[in-house]
């Protein structure tokens, strides 16, 4: 492929390996062109404040593929205010067998990630361009969702009290945050609790990242 990230296609599959990760060539093919979309768009959509071509290998794709070890490999994942598909798209891309809903109040964003579903063939990644409280849990492909992660959507109290109703039985929410969030845990709403918080490495980026598993107290988990 050509494009503004073909250069650094070397630097995103080192990325992939220091990961941990083992993805063909294709797939890692598709997430370039994932990306090159993200840049193209992103002139005239404002989908991302990132516009550098190596800090969209480094603080989207690569962001993203870190928490793929930690989440559910098959079943259905919704990804609640994802803007420009992140998450979400990079984890359907890589992970045929996870059917993955993206919820994106924002209609450009939404529009954007449609686009990027058509280009890109991603027969298990499905855009829902409304807000995620008015979302029911049957109106996922595969009814409540395995997993719900969020990037920098909100406060972990605010994304439990507004996506919690999607996560099946025995499911989890997965926040990604930046530094350890210690005040936004302890201020979970009762039912709720924070069952593991993981440190992540992001190659190349130099900045605190951590992931946020957050459970049902009734499930037992603590």
């Amino acid at each position: 492929m050509s494009g503004r990230l073909q250069a650094h296609a070397a630097q995103l599959a080192e990325g992939i390996a220091e990961l941990g990760l083992v993805l063909a060539d294709e797939t890692v093919e598709r997430l370039l062109a994932f990306g090159e979309l993200l840049l193209k768009w992103n002139k005239v959509y404002n989908l991302t404040a990132i516009r550098n071509p190596q800090e969209v290998i480094t603080h989207h794709l690569l962001d993203s593929l870190a928490v793929l070890p930690q989440l559910p490999t098959a079943g259905c994942l919704a990804d609640i205010g994802s803007g420009g598909g992140l998450p979400g798209v990079v984890l359907a891309i890589v992970n045929p067998g996870l059917i993955v809903s993206s919820i994106e109040t924002v209609g450009k964003k939404a529009s954007f990630q449609q686009q990027a579903k058509i280009e890109l063939g991603l027969g298990n990644f499905s855009v829902f361009n409304k807000r995620v409280e008015q979302l029911r849990a049957e109106d996922l492909p595969g009814g409540a969702a395995d997993g719900v992660i969020s990037r920098a959507f909100s406060s972990l109290a605010d994304f439990v009290s507004l996506s919690g109703h999607l996560v099946a039985g025995g499911g989890a929410l997965y926040a990604m945050k930046g530094v350890h969030p210690a005040g936004e845990i302890a201020a979970l709403p009762a039912g709720w609790l924070a069952s593991e918080v993981r440190a992540l490495t992001v190659p190349g980026l130099d900045a605190e990242r951590h992931l946020v598993v957050i459970r049902r107290a009734v499930d037992g988990v603590g």
